[in-house]
């Protein structure tokens, strides 16, 4: 049966539209009121890392069954999404923005790991292709995000630290 596999893939890639939609509008609200990127340049590598993670698994996926136990741990990890994007409101982005004086975030899942979006991205990248019993898939990409992971985590601590933020 073709259409779980479909369903949850036109899920997933709507829901990662959307987030581009409202992450470029806090951006524009977070630059009006005088915060300012940094290190941008890694960040067209992430769009392509995450887009060829959605396009691939459009080639792979449709008409692979879904295993239930890595679709529940996708959902779940849905549900933590939700939880730092509440948590962040206005503040959320997928690019670095420092508004320089506003404080750190220490709530939500923020009071348990400096980085839960990222955490949540690893398992997502790695769950999503095990949910359609694409291990090797789950594998190559984790790798890859791994490696765009550290670029990325390392530029955001700079510039929280260098914004005084981040202590």
């Amino acid at each position: 049966m073709m259409w779980p596999s479909i369903a949850l893939l036109a899920f997933v890639t709507l829901q990662r539209l959307a987030e581009l939609v409202l992450a470029r509008r806090n951006t524009a609200a977070l630059l009006a009121k005088g915060a300012r990127e940094v290190a941008p340049e890694h960040y067209p590598v992430m769009v392509a890392l995450h887009a060829g993670w959605i396009v691939g698994l459009w080639l792979t996926a449709p008409g692979r069954p879904v295993a239930l136990l890595w679709f529940l741990v996708f959902m779940g990890l849905q549900a933590l999404r939700l939880w730092v994007l509440a948590t962040l409101k206005g503040r959320w982005t997928t690019r670095i923005i420092v508004l320089p004086g506003a404080p750190l975030v220490r709530s939500g899942p923020y009071r348990f790991l400096r980085h839960p979006n990222y955490a949540i991205v690893v398992g997502e990248i790695a769950a999503l292709p095990l949910a359609f019993g694409l291990p090797l898939y789950a594998i190559v990409f984790s790798l890859l995000n791994a490696l765009i992971l550290h670029v990325r985590v390392k530029a955001e601590n700079a510039a929280l630290k260098s914004a005084m933020i981040l202590k």
